[in-house]
């Protein structure tokens, strides 16, 4: 039931409001960056450069589908940098278009027009969010943070759903053991490519923080603790996500009945059968769009890794939003009270009375009451992939005890630009942020609203105070109280207009219910 969720929803079907008026028209020659590959021209607008569309990587087409990404080929004189490259191929979804292209393999750079090559500028390399299933780099413009910071932002995509992650028994064996993953693949090789390539844009390699959102947090969490990024980056940011996994042989199964569903029944052929079919058909079909645990890429699950501190030990920034699962619970609008403690009465079969005491059916109900009580359990025990609440407090937890870390939990409950429902109350659902750090994010559909003075401010200092992070290690903004790490302290740093402020991180547990949550290998109350 939940995974049905997750690729339906984790992509989300939020339209947010953009942050800032549109850019004004270049004010300077366009400049050019040397890369390993050849000369790129990019384009400067309000005191910004953008290379856009750089292939990180060859196209993963023909035999190198589901293969590691191969380098990327030079080409002769200046290639224009100006336009985004290929969506990578995904099924039409509230996050974006149907695309079937596999030539995907594209990042952008962004930087201040006054950092240079050989300077050494801080790096913030982003992670899409999707589900792994869709969503892309052309939604996350990164002039505000670039311009804002100072920093050098690279946004990238990778390969998505089936193209990404489908795992079969002969993908294990043409792999060396290898299967699923490959869009995890991609990342690494775009974080090899900053390395490699970053100084000629200013950017220094030594400095580059990796942050993502939903998917892209799962796969933050992924690059923690896979031996192939090892000393890739330096610091590192989860949104709104969770160390989600599954075992080989979840994936393998859900990829051989996948292959079978294709035409693909004969084991000895089944491989060369699926690289055949085409594109087309492959944007259609459903796996277990989730990172495989017990492969090569990694070898351990990132959610027991991170619990027994095997990961790379640099300083995290971990949060979520206050009402994550409002937007996974919209299948629950108009319905009635007997559906919805069905619902309870299915998913907790053991407690259920238990936890309609907690979330009771209200007297003064409505329409979007079922909506609400079952996002408000979405959210606080984490159904959906662990994201948000009481996991999410989880996790904050365990990072602090073997790393610097940082906690916040996004607050702003009555923000505009979300998906028109008449009536229905977003609060601060799942990538209800995402449009204070990146103005672009549409999640898919265009839209008019902007934000108030208050939400502008809010916009402005939680760019801020990922830059900090992302320059000093330490996040932060001006007029804040200061914003301490977790380790000791037990406070978080509630996001919201009026002034963000830090709350403790007792009441986050009771605001969440948390003591109703809490499992064996959870933490407790504090």
């Amino acid at each position: 039931m939940w995974k049905g969720i997750v690729v339906a929803l984790l992509g989300g079907v939020l339209t947010l409001a953009n942050a800032v008026p549109a850019a004004a028209a270049p004010d300077h020659p366009a400049p050019v960056a040397r890369v390993e590959t050849g000369l790129l021209r990019g384009s400067d607008t309000a005191g910004v450069d953008s290379f856009l569309g750089i292939p990180y990587a060859a196209p993963p087409v023909g035999q190198l589908r589901w293969r590691p990404p191969q380098p990327a080929t030079s080409w002769p004189g200046v290639r224009e940098a100006t336009a985004y490259g290929n969506r990578c191929a995904a099924a039409a979804s509230g996050n974006g278009p149907r695309s079937e292209t596999e030539d995907c393999l594209f990042l952008n750079v962004q930087r201040p027009s006054f950092v240079h090559s050989g300077q050494k500028a801080p790096v913030y390399f982003w992670i899409h969010g999707g589900g792994l299933q869709n969503g892309s780099s052309d939604q996350h413009d990164g002039s505000l943070i670039a311009s804002r910071t100072g920093a050098v932002v690279v946004t990238i995509n990778y390969r998505l759903g089936a193209f990404g992650f489908l795992a079969h028994p002969g993908l294990t064996a043409e792999g060396a053991g290898q299967s699923g993953d490959y869009g995890l693949l991609d990342q690494q090789a775009a974080l090899r490519w900053v390395q490699r390539n970053i100084a000629a844009f200013g950017g220094d390699p030594r400095q580059v923080t990796i942050g993502g959102e939903s998917a892209g947090g799962w796969s933050v969490c992924a690059h923690l603790t896979a031996p192939g990024s090892r000393g890739l980056f330096r610091a590192a940011m989860i949104q709104s996500g969770s160390c989600y996994s599954q075992t080989l042989t979840q994936a393998e199964t859900s990829g051989t009945s996948a292959a079978q569903a294709l035409g693909c029944t004969d084991p000895a052929t089944a491989v060369a059968c699926l690289r055949a079919i085409p594109a087309s058909r492959l944007v259609d079909t459903q796996v277990g769009a989730e990172f495989v645990h017990g492969v090569p890429a990694l070898p351990q699950a990132p959610d027991l890794a991170v619990h027994t501190g095997n990961f790379a030990r640099v300083p995290v920034v971990v949060g979520a939003n206050r009402d994550e699962g409002r937007t996974f619970a919209l299948g629950f609008l108009g319905q009635t009270r007997e559906a919805y403690e069905a619902f309870v009465r299915a998913a907790f079969p053991d407690r259920a009375d238990t936890v309609l005491a907690r979330y009771p059916w209200p007297a003064d109900s409505d329409r979007f009451t079922a909506a609400y009580q079952a996002g408000a359990i979405y959210t606080d025990a984490g159904l959906v992939a662990r994201v948000g609440g009481c996991p999410d407090r989880d996790l904050v937890h365990t990072f602090a005890r073997y790393t610097r870390t940082y906690a916040y939990e996004f607050d702003h409950r009555d923000g505009p630009g979300l998906t028109p429902i008449p009536g229905y109350v977003w609060g601060a659902g799942h990538a209800a942020e995402l449009a204070y750090l990146w103005p672009s994010f549409d999640n898919g559909t265009p839209i008019a609203p902007t934000f108030n003075a208050a939400e502008r401010r809010l916009a402005r200092d939680m760019v801020d105070a990922w830059g900090a992070f992302v320059r000093d290690g330490r996040p932060g903004a001006a007029g804040w109280t200061a914003w301490p790490s977790f380790n000791g302290s037990d406070q978080v740093m509630s996001l919201r207009t009026g002034g963000s402020t830090l709350v403790s991180d007792h009441a986050i547990g009771a605001e969440h219910n948390c003591d109703l949550w809490n499992s064996p290998g959870q933490a407790g109350e504090q």
